[in-house]
């Protein structure tokens, strides 16, 4: 599978206090409305994340229901921070 820049970078190096729109398949509009939702940072969405127990359906279905994702936005953040936790937890 082929992967943006915007992913490569968000998983090359550690989390810190990156913005939500930092996270491939975010971008501003998507960005937003997470932020809207309680969710500042991408630290915030990873703790989503990891509480859906890193489960694809769970996470995309939550995405898409909080942020108005569509499947491939939500696809591309749920690679993203998949990749992240294999790296570096």
């Amino acid at each position: 599978m082929s992967t943006s820049k915007k992913h490569r970078e968000f998983v090359g190096e550690p989390m810190g206090d990156k913005p939500v729109t930092d996270l491939a398949g975010i971008g501003p509009v998507l960005g937003d409305r997470l932020q809207k939702a309680g969710f500042n940072f991408a630290y915030t969405v990873l703790g989503q994340f990891l509480i859906l127990e890193k489960n694809n359906e769970l996470f995309v279905s939550w995405i898409k229901d909080t942020a108005s994702a569509n499947q491939k936005q939500a696809n591309d953040c749920y690679s993203c921070l998949k990749e992240w936790c294999d790296s570096f937890l």
